[in-house]
């Protein structure tokens, strides 16, 4: 019985309840990318302007001056899960970039002992096989500079991919925009609002396999789990700005408020829409060394007692930066700090101005 539960859980954790919309559908990608904007609590939207822009506010990709490219890899539960990232952008002139990226976020090698038991009940390991889940986010990115002085916008095509083995598959596709704007005295706005088309997905289910795991516990799983889901908007509200110091130091300071339309256990929350604030501050040291903090994922947990308790994530990193190449870590997760494991994560940025 647990072995079968385990494929269960693995095919309807994803799948099953699916509504027409769904609050949390394709959520690997709004884990994040790049450990410099990690280390921040991913309070960047209005100052991203690197080739990690087409994830984070694609409008910041107008600010690249040579071609870039961007790695990233990272671990979570313990190992379980592996999340990589790579990304690369160019300018197209003086007033527009593109960019293309992948994100795969996926557990692999999980045992599938839906045929451990012959059909004469009798347990055989031989029939244990493999089989992997994982889910692929591509994303195609335009950015231009509007004729107003400091406003430049971005817009982005995601193409959404997930797989459960041979159990089931889905296609999604959606779009983003975002906008960011500079003023003359220096403070930087941005506004990435992602999924406005309502991210739609269509999934594909065995049935043959479905039909073998549907009676594994009695009276569950019967009938098949809905095929389409939406994914509804969401809103990145961003303000920050630099300040240097006798030339070598530098200080950013960088505020996010993130915008569900949905009720939930968010710091702010209503019928309408629940925000979540994120703050992240960058010091840097002749633009060689960067040290990072933030915090962010505000939570009103519900305790035993009825009472609710305010939590929040902080997270830290560090990067270097020397001639065109830039490394950067965090130490973050991916949910709050005492549901989750904390995670090492890297990432790697190459400007191709250093072989020109």
């Amino acid at each position: 019985m647990k072995n079968y539960t385990v494929i269960l859980l693995t095919l309807f954790a994803l799948i099953a309840t699916a509504q027409t919309t769904r609050k949390y559908s394709n959520e690997f990608m709004n884990i994040g990318v790049d450990a410099a904007a990690l280390g921040m609590s991913n309070a960047v939207v209005s100052q991203t302007a690197d080739v990690n822009s087409g994830y984070w506010n694609p409008a910041g990709l107008v600010h690249l001056e040579d071609n870039q490219l961007a790695l990233m890899h990272s671990s979570y539960f313990a190992n379980i899960a592996n999340y990589n990232y790579i990304a690369y952008g160019m300018p197209l002139d003086d007033r527009s970039a593109v960019g293309v990226s992948i994100i795969r976020f996926g557990v692999d090698d999980i045992l599938d002992t839906t045929q451990l038991i012959d059909d004469q009940g009798n347990i055989n390991y031989d029939r244990i096989s493999t089989f992997s889940t994982a889910d692929y986010g591509l994303t195609f990115s335009y950015a231009r500079k509007l004729p107003l002085d400091g406003l430049n916008f971005g817009v982005n095509a995601k193409v959404i991919r997930r797989i459960i083995g041979d159990f089931a598959s889905s296609w999604g596709f959606g779009l983003d925009a975002g906008i960011q704007f500079e003023n003359k005295s220096g403070w930087k706005f941005g506004l990435m609002a992602r999924d406005i088309t309502t991210t739609y997905n269509a999934w594909s289910i065995d049935e043959d396999k479905f039909e073998q795991i549907s009676g594994a516990i009695e009276g569950q799983n019967q009938e098949l789990p809905e095929t389409t889901e939406i994914t509804i908007p969401k809103l990145e509200i961003g303000l920050s700005k630099q300040w240097v110091f006798n030339y070598d130091y530098s200080l950013t300071a960088a505020a996010n408020l993130n915008v569900r339309f949905e009720e939930n256990n968010d710091v702010f929350s209503s019928s309408l829409a629940s925000i979540n604030p994120a703050l992240g501050f960058e010091f840097g040291y002749t633009d060689l060394v960067f040290l990072r903090g933030g915090v962010g994922n505000f939570q009103n947990e519900l305790q035993i007692d009825n009472s609710e308790n305010l939590t929040f994530q902080p997270n830290f990193g560090v990067g270097f930066k020397y001639k065109g190449f830039q490394i950067d870590y965090a130490f973050t997760d991916i949910g709050d700090q005492s549901a989750a494991l904390y995670s090492n994560v890297f990432s790697l940025k190459i400007d191709f101005s250093i072989f020109r």
